[in-house]
């Protein structure tokens, strides 16, 4: 069985995270975005003069790769209009290194769309509903969806998607589009795209747009209607399980984040800065990272419900959401369904959920 992102298999993930290696490494080339999505997990989408160099962020990348890194998942921001995403693709290829970007799809021209086919990147389109004024609200802009759908079209002629050229749809699962989730995955499976379907992290703008909350049983249904569809249609087997519809999060035994200003952080959800590269090597920050070590031995270090849960020995629930409602990124998934109301009590934000 293959999981995070359907590449690693567990017995990869076991000996990359035994061996302190890395199998993949997420990184922001910018914070700039065009889009102000309602769910972003970034509170501020505007480039800074912080933000990493090409030199250093070329070097961070030989460093991940150093430690066996396979894959680069590009984050943003918005990758597609950094300035210099199309020498960092060529670096990425020439180092044989793995692509992966999500995007919003702005800057994803017929000219982008042919270097993604040649490098071979996995590319992610930022895609939250089939109804253009969902999608435009979603995305905090007007066009949102002409916007996405003329990406599409242009990586459609480029070749994608294909056997060689991989294509999905990063979809969050919110209020606003959780009625139409069922067809939109339909749509996309019978397009040959891999739905990338995720429960909302409620952090930063999350946190602030409330309006977006869905109950945990509302979770499950949608989880358990996908799962029948995908085995009776489509010859997919797979367990609803949060918080990824029909794959299991492992990344925090074999990725991390390095982020525009060079933080290195377990993942975008779990937000503490472990150290930044500019002041140490990326080997010597995760070998040393007490956070880093808790998390990979997440079955003696997951507290409350997560930890006594009968699917414990093989999901660590959501580290993103226990720490942003918590505090604690060893606490138990307050949005788990598995663990009743899928709430904190007297954790506000929770009261939206």
């Amino acid at each position: 069985m293959q999981l995070y992102n359907l590449e690693f298999t567990e017995e990869e993930i076991r000996v990359a995270a035994a061996a302190d290696r890395l199998l993949s490494m997420e990184i922001e080339f910018s914070r700039a975005c065009n889009f102000r999505c309602a769910y972003c997990y970034l509170a501020d989408r505007t480039a800074s003069a912080g933000e990493l160099s090409r030199a250093e962020i070329k070097d961070v990348i030989l460093q991940a790769k150093e430690l066996g890194a396979r894959k680069i998942i590009i984050l943003g921001g918005e990758p597609s209009i950094y300035p210099h995403l199309v020498e960092m693709l060529r670096y990425l290829g020439s180092l044989g290194l793995q692509i992966e970007i999500f995007t919003n799809g702005t800057g994803v021209t017929e000219e982008l769309a042919e270097v993604l086919a040649e490098e071979k990147a996995r590319v992610v389109v930022k895609m939250n509903s089939l109804d253009p004024s969902v999608q435009d609200r979603l995305a905090g802009k007007k066009g949102a969806f002409a916007i996405i759908g003329q990406a599409l079209e242009h990586l459609r002629r480029a070749g994608y998607p294909s056997d060689d050229l991989f294509l999905a749809a990063s979809t969050i699962i919110c209020r606003q589009n959780l009625a139409e989730l069922p067809d939109l995955w339909h749509w996309l499976r019978t397009r040959s795209i891999e739905p990338y379907f995720e429960i909302l992290t409620p952090q930063a703008n999350a946190l602030e747009n409330t309006w977006l909350g869905v109950e945990a049983a509302e979770l499950r249904e949608l989880f358990v209607q996908l799962s029948t569809m995908d085995r009776e249609r489509f010859g997919r087997i797979w367990e609803p399980q949060p918080p990824l519809v029909g794959n299991r999060c492992m990344r925090h035994q074999v990725s991390c984040v390095v982020t525009a200003n060079g933080e290195v952080m377990p993942c975008v959800g779990v937000t503490i800065a472990l150290e930044n590269i500019r002041n140490q090597r990326l080997a010597d920050i995760l070998k040393n990272s007490e956070v880093v070590r808790n998390l990979k031995n997440y079955r003696e270090m997951i507290k409350g419900a997560c930890g006594s849960c009968e699917k414990s020995g093989e999901c660590y629930g959501c580290r993103g959401a226990a720490y942003q409602l918590t505090g604690d990124y060893l606490a138990s998934d307050p949005t788990c369904w598995r663990h009743g109301s899928g709430k904190v009590d007297g954790c506000e934000a929770c009261d939206h959920l």
